[in-house]
């Protein structure tokens, strides 16, 4: 199976969230079912460059060599300060500083490729038709602009499997990944491509603890020597700002689905994003496809179906994120 991870990593970060790290390793211990053909970062959790410090520094430190490419320093249209202000807070916050004292940093930006992420992208796509599979954890603009690049691409990838969008979770009017660029979320959900949604509806219901963390430190092979102790900072970080004994691995589920579809279950749904100004916009909705279709729905133009994820399975999301890990020796 040839996938395109297309994240925004944060291990290492000072209060930065980590789940893409998990997610990228479980890709990776899962070689002999993933082909991972290129890693691609966006801003979004972490500045572009940050992000692909992030990247950079865990392919090393996992002994793997997959093609890396910068991507987009921000959205289509959003203004990216906002969301900066809010993300990069952590510098100033005391309890984050002190978890993350002892932590590893990513090591510094030293240059990417040329090419950027979109078109690497579009390349791999148009280069096998019908066989790679779009893994997007982060906010979309680089699928986006891919889109836009290559209009053949929707049609041509095998899925693009996003994880994004919130449509009734307490505390959360909008989800960072959609938040962070809607216009690209709207794009990469209205493009007609094959789209597998794991909303954070779905995430929330997912949880990795220190005990979890215990379990992968006990496997000790390459992976879970950097990933334990740069994901056990935010695993304290979550416990004590939102004190739901751990973090939701939100990214991982993406990935997992490769490997198991039978974690989840989905329904056939109809997705639209706001984007109009407010403090909604970025918000998704969701319907039976057909159902709008009353005179003052005339003038809209209902976006294709998609799968969109309503349950999961959290002990065994855990017990495979482990097993795979396991396996790779």
């Amino acid at each position: 199976m040839r996938v395109i991870i297309d994240s925004d990593p944060g291990n290492g970060v000072p209060g930065s969230n980590v789940d893409d790290g998990l997610a990228i390793g479980l890709a990776i211990a899962a070689r002999d079912r993933i082909d991972l053909d290129a890693i691609t970062i966006v801003a979004g959790n972490t500045t572009n460059r940050v992000g692909y410090a992030v990247a950079e520094t865990m392919l090393a430190e996992f002994g793997v060599d997959v093609p890396l490419y910068l991507g987009a320093d921000r959205a289509l249209v959003e203004d990216p300060k906002r969301w900066r202000t809010h993300l990069d807070r952590g510098a100033e916050d005391p309890t984050v500083t002190e978890l993350w004292r002892d932590t590893p940093g990513p090591r510094q930006f030293r240059g990417a490729p040329s090419r950027p992420a979109a078109q690497a992208i579009g390349e791999l796509v148009t280069a096998y038709p019908g066989e790679v599979t779009i893994v997007a954890i982060g906010p979309l603009t680089n699928v986006a602009l891919a889109l836009r690049l290559y209009p053949g691409l929707a049609k041509t990838v095998n899925r693009i499997v996003v994880m994004g969008g919130a449509f009734d979770v307490d505390g959360y009017l909008v989800d960072t990944n959609f938040g962070c660029d809607p216009e690209a979320a709207s794009a990469v959900l209205s493009s007609g491509a094959t789209v597998t949604l794991v909303p954070m509806d779905v995430t929330v219901q997912t949880l990795l603890s220190h005990g979890d963390l215990d379990r992968l430190e006990r496997i000790d092979n390459r992976l879970t020597r950097y990933l334990v102790p740069t994901v056990r900072p935010w695993v304290s970080y979550m416990d004590a700002t939102r004190n739901i004994g751990g973090m939701r691995i939100h990214d991982v589920v993406a990935v997992a689905l490769l490997l198991d579809p039978s974690i989840a279950t989905s329904r056939r749904r109809a997705v639209s994003v706001e984007l109009a100004p407010g403090l909604s916009r970025g918000r998704t909705a969701r319907w039976t496809p057909g159902t709008l279709n009353s005179r003052e729905d005339q003038a809209f133009t209902e976006p294709p179906p998609i799968d969109v994820l309503v349950d999961i399975d959290n002990a065994r999301l855990l017990e495979l994120l482990t097993d795979v890990i396991r396996s790779r020796g």
